[in-house]
């Protein structure tokens, strides 16, 4: 059994393929940072969106905040062609209780076909199946119900509703907590 930030995984499934970005992923992930109905339902801080030089966020992605144990973040990638459709996103870990936080967010283009469900299950396989991970949870924002429902068809109960959480907004937002 490995920890979470041994390695950069590949995780493969029958129509999504989790990967390392490249350069190469930089005109998908301009589309993907440059949505504002994509990020309505997400924190304001979210790594890709700090700077505008998104050559430097996939290069800073595999470096400091991989090797400080900050987040692991991965392309979603839809087969055969590998065309991007967004990010998945491993975070919070704590190793002294095995816990560790995933998030995701896609391509408006790429809603409602599967793909975030298909995301979220390789996820959650992959962490309880090759690494010492134990505790998986996530955060949504209550009306964000169609990431809630892909969080269910996972398994995941909802443990806590409308817990004040700082999402980088200027107040407080209201997020469920879900525990799996």
């Amino acid at each position: 059994m490995e920890k979470l930030f041994d390695s950069i995984p590949r995780i493969e499934g029958e129509h999504i393929l989790l990967d390392r970005l490249t350069s190469s992923d930089i005109p998908g992930l301009e589309e993907l940072a440059g949505d504002e109905t994509v990020y309505r339902y997400l924190p304001t801080f979210l790594y890709e969106r700090q700077t505008d030089d998104l050559k430097k966020v996939v290069d800073g992605l595999y470096g400091e905040l991989f090797r400080n144990k900050e987040s692991l973040i991965l392309g979603v990638f839809e087969k055969p062609e590998r065309r991007f459709c967004g990010l998945a996103e491993f975070y919070g870990f704590k190793d002294s209780i095995r816990k560790t936080c995933i998030g995701y967010r896609l391509l408006r283009k790429c809603w409602g076909k599967g793909i975030a469900t298909e995301t979220v299950g390789l996820m959650i396989d992959w962490l309880f199946s090759r690494t010492d991970t134990e505790i998986v949870t996530a955060s949504t924002m209550p009306a964000n119900t169609a990431s809630a429902r892909v969080l269910e068809k996972n398994g995941f109960i909802r443990t806590a509703r409308d817990v004040p959480e700082d999402w980088g907004f200027p107040e407080p937002t209201p997020a469920d907590k879900w525990f799996r």
